[in-house]
């Protein structure tokens, strides 16, 4: 980060701006079931192959717990349950991108990773009125990519405020538990 001591605030924004316009446009996209999906790269912060879930209870069956990622506790939600598809195992190539949603960490579980591409506005059209249905509330859009539709997805949409708190409270206790388990060794 570039700092200037008379106008740091307004140098921090600028460089802010100008990371978030070089992102625009880009998908870290994924396969689930038969389809290609793809979530705004400024979201992702990382991706981590799959690791030991702590289950949590009491929470969504989409939530599947959460996992220690370098000392910070993180909450976990399959997208495949979370779109009522058909559960499956993981293995090797599952894995987890963290995101941000709301200002929380989430892990997302999908399939596997295919790529980052770039898709334009001019190529993103908005998404069908056919349903009401909670599943079409995620889509943000459907990204034409050759003879290809990618179904984009709100990151921010995938959890509701209801069920961010109930993660987080979770999770907090989660940390707490796992403190106290630590100070009795």
């Amino acid at each position: 980060m570039i700092k200037d001591s008379k106008n740091g605030a307004l140098v921090e924004t600028l460089v802010a701006e100008e990371q978030e316009d070089t992102l625009k446009g880009m998908f870290l996209t994924f396969p689930l079931g038969n389809e290609e999906y793809g979530v705004e790269i400024r979201h992702v912060t990382e991706i981590v192959g799959i690791q030991k879930i702590t289950e949590v209870p009491n929470m969504p069956i989409f939530i599947k717990g959460v996992i220690n990622l370098r000392g910070r506790v993180i909450p976990v939600m399959d997208v495949r349950l979370r779109f009522n598809l058909k559960e499956r195992p993981y293995d090797d190539q599952t894995c987890i991108f963290v995101v941000n949603i709301n200002g929380e960490t989430v892990g997302l579980v999908v399939d596997n990773v295919s790529e980052v591409m770039n898709i334009p506005s001019e190529n993103i059209d908005p998404p069908p009125k056919l349903r009401k249905d909670k599943s079409s509330m995620y889509v943000l859009g459907l990204g034409k990519v050759g003879e290809n539709v990618k179904i984009l997805l709100d990151v921010p949409k995938l959890l509701f405020e209801e069920e961010i708190e109930n993660i987080k409270e979770a999770v907090e206790g989660e940390v707490q538990a796992s403190e106290q388990l630590s100070n009795a060794v």
